[in-house]
């Protein structure tokens, strides 16, 4: 939570902390500077906003990013532990 404020420091100063959110452009920006974290997945929602993971295997940190119509980004959730895992969708009747 602590890397969400920071990274909002950067954007817009006390009001972009408060809202966490900002330009798309300034807001990859900072994940590629500040933390090495490169797009891992994007995904439209139903209410028309763009949803992406950032992620760094070096550093293992992570960001999911919201982006409006009008390239408003916010900050969803941040954290570390990134781990890329490709699971399959198991067999009909052997789940949980």
């Amino acid at each position: 939570m602590l890397r969400i404020f920071i990274l909002a420091a950067l954007f817009a100063g006390p009001a972009f902390a408060a809202q966490q959110c900002g330009p798309r452009d300034r807001v990859l920006a900072a994940l590629v500077s500040k933390y090495g974290e490169s797009r891992r997945v994007i995904g439209m929602s139903a209410s028309n906003t763009v949803m992406e993971v950032f992620a760094s295997d070096e550093t293992g940190t992570w960001t999911i990013t919201v982006t409006d119509a009008s390239g408003k980004t916010c900050l969803a959730a941040s954290g570390d532990g990134f781990e890329a895992v490709r699971e399959g969708v198991p067999p009909k009747g052997t789940e949980g």
